[in-house]
């Protein structure tokens, strides 16, 4: 660590301290060139993987596009907010677990069927319809089948 006033390369911790929410530590240094002290911390840095779409283009991930694409589906269906923030962060600690830098788009649409089967199956067919682009009834019918025999 560099001293910040004289960009000495060698300093000396005094003191380490975990803050009391245990997501930071402090540390007391001295550097060991013009004997000033400073402090430092350090914290997790955690970084979505890049969305890698179906045409190769690359763009940052979105939560308000996440959000977006799961209230459209979920639109007029009984399904509470807490539910749709769960399944948001569901979602999104997948895509962090995953260690990967770059994932492809299908991929989070894959872990966003999977969340609304679980929520609402009427959502999970309106966003599957659109996700797989059905062509015919027969895959209608397959998805709907997929999820569950109608009631009569």
């Amino acid at each position: 660590m560099k001293c910040p006033f004289c960009q000495h390369d060698d300093t000396q911790v005094l003191d380490t301290r975990i803050s009391e929410e245990g997501d930071s530590i402090r540390r007391r240094r001295r550097c060991t060139h013009c004997d000033k002290r400073f402090t430092t911390y350090e914290r997790v840095e955690l970084s979505m993987p890049i969305i890698v779409k179906k045409n190769g283009t690359r763009s940052e991930f979105e939560s308000s596009k996440l959000r977006g694409s799961l209230m459209l589906a979920l639109r007029k269906r009984p399904v509470s907010a807490a539910a749709i923030d769960a399944a948001i962060a569901s979602i999104e600690e997948k895509l962090l677990n995953s260690g990967q830098r770059e994932v492809d788009s299908g991929y989070v649409g894959e872990l966003v069927m999977q969340e609304l089967k679980r929520l609402d199956k009427i959502a999970y067919i309106r966003f599957a319809s659109v996700y797989k682009n059905f062509e015919d009834l027969a895959e209608f019918q397959e998805a709907i089948a997929e999820v569950g025999h109608p009631k009569k």
